[in-house]
């Protein structure tokens, strides 16, 4: 009988698993099988991490708002604020919020005081 060589199928999924892997280090990038793992791994940190990023940012932004909310021309929390917000029906969200806390505090307590009106 003759000899038959193996098809490419296998080997050319190796190679693709091994370019996603290429940037781990030590066996992480060289062996098939701890590759294919640590693939697996990486790909269940960035699905769980991307939902704690949204947690994280969200937290960021209302510190934010809430430090600036409780500085000396405002006299109230980041609460009353937002709730106030909701009963004006001015339709900002907390990354904008946070943002105009930072950059323009005087922007802030003008909206603020649009509220209270």
């Amino acid at each position: 009988m003759t000899r038959i060589k193996r098809g490419y199928i296998a080997r050319r999924r190796r190679t693709k698993i091994r370019l996603f892997a290429s940037s781990f280090r030590g066996a992480h990038s060289r062996l098939s099988r701890t590759i294919t793992q640590q693939k697996i791994r990486a790909l269940v940190s960035a699905h769980r991490d991307r939902g704690r990023q949204k947690r994280d940012f969200r937290r960021l932004w209302i510190t934010r708002i809430n430090a600036v909310s409780r500085d000396n021309k405002l006299y109230y929390s980041y609460s009353r604020l937002i709730n106030n917000l909701y009963k004006r029906r001015l339709l900002l969200n907390r990354k904008i919020l946070a943002q105009i806390a930072i950059l323009n505090r005087n922007c802030l307590y003008m909206i603020s005081n649009e509220i209270i009106k």
